[in-house]
């Protein structure tokens, strides 16, 4: 295991490269005070490191373990030297859980593109995910789509690298408050992101390229809460609704708000996480 340089934060948090079933992932672990709750596993929207999570950790109670890493080629991770799908990304997650020592089951928390992963997870390895959160995520391919104005702006990750950029599409990209607010966008993406090379963007945007999570919803038995905003112009509210009659066991909480709520209203919105995961 080869270890990066440590940040030093209230939650003393580390962060490591882990190796498992042939690939590095960068890894941020803060440990929490309580070993009864169950650790929480963030999976992460496309083109962002670890850091854009912050927001949602420093809001989340101590109690709780939170994990977190870099999908390959984006953020710390080594860029991948083949391309990957979620179900051979999924595995990779599994044995680093495994290399970390958590071998219990965690909560799985997907955010966007990390809530498709977070599904796949969910069945894949089904025995090691307890409870399930899906924010502002829909079932891949077979969605109600976003207007393609908006989706043509995901085809790139220009908005990750360049801040005006980012400022310039958020209110078109994000909905909710960074209509008026798009100065957040900016925030929220750039204030200690790391960005690896385009390549892992678009290997990350090719992984989940005629995936669908239809064809398996009723397989998902765990726990779930679908996060989802009424302004979200990536990820129209509508697919939320039909997540929540397709899963089993599935609440579903529509918040005033866009596709960034989770980071920029984290307050708001992490108190509905918790007592969904504390039940």
């Amino acid at each position: 295991m080869r270890r990066e340089r440590n940040r030093s934060t209230a939650r003393g948090e580390s962060v490591r490269s882990v190796s498992a079933a042939g690939r590095t992932l960068r890894v941020s672990v803060s440990p929490g005070s309580d070993d009864d709750v169950p650790p929480l596993l963030l999976m992460n929207g496309i083109g962002a490191s670890l850091e854009v999570l912050q927001p949602l950790v420093d809001a989340l109670d101590t109690r709780r373990t939170v994990i977190r890493f870099d999908v390959p080629g984006v953020g710390g991770s080594p860029r991948p030297v083949v391309p990957y799908v979620l179900a051979t990304l999924t595995p990779v997650i599994a044995g680093v859980l495994t290399r970390l020592g958590y071998d219990r089951p965690v909560d799985v928390l997907g955010l966007s593109w990390g809530g498709g992963l977070a599904q796949h997870f969910a069945v894949q390895h089904r025995r090691r995910c307890r409870r399930l959160v899906l924010a502002a995520t829909g079932t891949g391919t077979l969605m109600v789509p976003g207007s393609p104005k908006v989706l043509g702006r995901m085809l790139t990750p220009r908005r990750h690298r360049d801040p005006d950029y980012a400022r310039q599409v958020a209110g078109l990209l994000y909905g909710g408050t960074m209509r008026s607010d798009p100065e957040r966008a900016a925030r929220v993406l750039h204030a200690a992101a790391r960005v690896g090379p385009q390549r892992g963007y678009y290997y990350q945007l090719a992984s989940s390229t005629g995936w669908s999570s239809l064809p398996f919803l009723r397989l998902i038995r765990q726990p779930t809460l679908v996060l989802a905003g009424d302004d979200d112009p990536i990820v129209p509210v509508a697919n939320a609704r039909i997540m929540g009659r397709l899963l089993p066991d599935a609440e579903v909480h529509v918040y005033r708000g866009g596709h960034l709520a989770l980071l920029t209203e984290a307050a708001e919105l992490v108190p509905v996480v918790e007592g969904f995961l504390d039940r």
